[in-house]
């Protein structure tokens, strides 16, 4: 008899659990929006596919772009265009040196006269490797750590906005050991930082490429948009999909089976399984576990979330005109894939993001508009989004004016909310995922995955949903 599974969640942690499952059990995922893919959504602006959540998919970390390879879609994965990464700090676009380990240059001497940091600030940082260093034993923030080793300010200007664009999150409350793990082993060896950063980079600085060898690229993007990703998975699953689907309560049978009651726009509905998936946020998946595992729920509901909003936008090319950069204009600029914000300037924006020079498939889409999007949001900061959309629009076109010179009134824009999107990995995280999936694996047949365990990313989202259906499978 062929085994059910329901997987509560249609994000792509959820649906890849589908996928990995397809040919061992008769799957329905439930989703309670109106809509599957989570925040993997590709909508239009201008009558362009736009991505209005994760635009690029890791491909350092290749369980994303090997899925995306499983489920047709090989052909059109893309490498962005290579560009520094770039600060918007202390009033100037400035990129960062290579060389840099999340921000962490390995050689100070790299940002003489870049503006990155003050003299006292680049001082400081050569000092590093003078300073004692012992073994850390417990986990600690990553601004603890590096702001006794690098200084405060290296931890506000370098650190801080690279850890703000994938966290939304503050380096006083992040876990150094699960957002920064290379760095967390030297901290735990109890070594001087930026001589071991450096003797993990290969001889040079990097390694030198074989002749015809493919250029490595840290992300990759998909033609048309990263939001097709959820729906050819799901395609591709064969799964039963229900949207609009919210599960409410999980119940054991006498049998030991799982019985899932939702409610629908038709009313409630009872469905009844030999396992079940949970594929939701932390605190949705706290609320499920509670009569089950109450230790489980006390964990994922310790989880805090930073919301943020992403404000896309398309500008005439005839129009665009950065007056701090010679006068050029027209396909000339903006130049790069964007720009990151150090929080400490106090500005809205955190991020943005130059969509028609980071991907080729939409500037060719859109050869008259230039299309770019901007993030706001990080956690403790909800107020910044406590304004109507048009708001936003405006707040983002004002700094874009700050940091760019005047590219002119976008055409056309869209604001996408992510409320309670984004799962903070606080001090001591680690060590709560481990107690949640202990107090899980004593449920047979229940299986958890999502962006609150083992990474935000989409590659680690993937790997999530593949380990929970190895799970179901193998328990």
């Amino acid at each position: 008899m062929t085994r059910s599974v329901i997987v509560v969640g249609g994000g792509i942690s959820g649906l890849t659990a589908a996928w990995r499952l397809r040919a061992d059990a008769e799957v329905t995922v439930l989703e309670g929006a109106p809509r599957i893919g989570g925040k993997l959504r590709t909508g239009t602006l201008a009558g362009i596919p736009v991505d209005e959540g994760a635009e690029s998919l890791m491909a350092l970390r290749p369980e994303a772009v090997h899925l995306a390879q499983e489920v047709g879609l090989g052909d059109d994965l893309c490498d962005p265009a290579p560009a520094p990464t770039t600060l918007w700090s202390d009033g100037a676009l400035r990129p960062l040196p290579p060389g840099h380990v999340m921000g962490i240059p390995t050689d100070p001497g790299v940002l003489a006269g870049t503006g990155l940091l003050s003299q006292e600030g680049v001082a400081r940082l050569r000092h590093e490797e003078t300073l004692p260093a012992e073994p850390i034993a417990d986990d600690v923030s990553v601004a603890e750590y590096l702001g006794g080793r690098l200084g405060q300010e290296a931890v506000d200007r370098l650190v801080e906005p690279l850890l703000g664009g994938v966290y939304a999150g503050r380096p006083d409350r992040l876990s150094l050991r699960s957002v920064l793990p290379r760095v967390a082993a030297v901290a735990e060896r109890g070594e001087p930082l930026l001589g071991a950063l450096r003797r993990m980079r290969p001889s040079g600085g990097a390694a030198a490429p074989r002749a015809g060898a493919p250029r490595a690229v840290p992300v990759q993007g998909l033609r048309g948009g990263a939001g097709r990703l959820p729906l050819a998975v799901a395609a591709a699953s064969g799964a039963r999909v229900l949207t609009g689907t919210r599960v409410r309560e999980l119940r054991r049978t006498p049998g030991g089976r799982w019985r899932v009651f939702a409610v629908t726009g038709d009313g409630p509905l009872l469905l009844e399984a030999d396992a079940v998936v949970l594929a939701v946020p932390a605190y949705e998946a706290a609320e499920l576990l509670r009569p089950h595992a109450p230790l489980a729920d006390a964990d994922l509901g310790a989880i805090q979330h930073a919301s943020t909003a992403v404000v896309t936008m398309a500008f005439p090319r005839a129009d665009a005109l950065v007056l701090g950069h010679g006068n050029r204009h027209g396909d000339e600029l903006p130049t790069g894939n964007g720009f990151l914000v150090p929080a400490v300037d106090g500005g809205a924006l955190k991020a943005a993001t130059f969509l028609s020079n980071k991907w080729q498939w939409q500037r060719a889409a859109a050869p008259d508009l230039f299309l770019l999007r901007t993030s706001i949001g990080r956690v403790a900061e909800e107020h910044r989004l406590a304004t109507p959309d048009r708001h936003l629009v405006r707040a983002s076109v004002t700094e874009l004016h700050r940091a760019l010179g005047s590219i002119g009134e976008p055409v056309a824009a869209r604001v996408t909310r992510w409320e309670r999107g984004l799962p903070q990995y606080g001090v001591g995280h680690i060590e709560r995922i481990a107690r949640v999936r202990e107090a899980v694996g004593k449920l047979p047949g229940l299986a958890l995955c999502g962006a609150a365990y083992e990474g935000v990313g989409v590659a680690a989202c993937v790997a999530t949903g593949t380990a929970a259906a190895r799970r179901i499978t193998e328990g």
